[in-house]
């Protein structure tokens, strides 16, 4: 390649790969050890565009444009609104000891 060609890149878009619920687990799992709201939020908006926002959106008993404005980064959900987004997803939430050092 010279210097005049030009690198294409296409942005990467993780609600493509969410396609079983393994896969969806590990992901939200992963977003929630990262100890950052916003992190979680845009897990979950990633796990709802691949099950169908509006779908989720009527699951949740949310408006669409209500849902999209909170998985939005900076938004400050109620615990019981993320309660019930998740159980729209079909994903539950676990508690587990945390691992201590030594």
């Amino acid at each position: 390649m010279t210097t005049t060609e030009a690198i294409k890149v296409t942005p990467f878009d993780a609600s493509e790969y969410l396609d079983d619920e393994e896969t969806i687990a590990s992901y939200i799992s992963s977003a929630m050890e990262a100890d950052d709201q916003d992190v979680l939020l845009l897990a979950l908006a990633d796990v709802a565009k691949a099950r169908g926002m509006a779908k989720v959106a009527a699951d949740a008993g949310l408006g669409r444009e209500s849902l999209y404005k909170t998985l939005k980064p900076g938004a400050s959900p109620k615990f019981e609104t993320v309660a019930k987004i998740m159980h729209a997803l079909g994903i539950k939430l676990t508690a587990a000891p945390e691992k201590k050092t030594n």
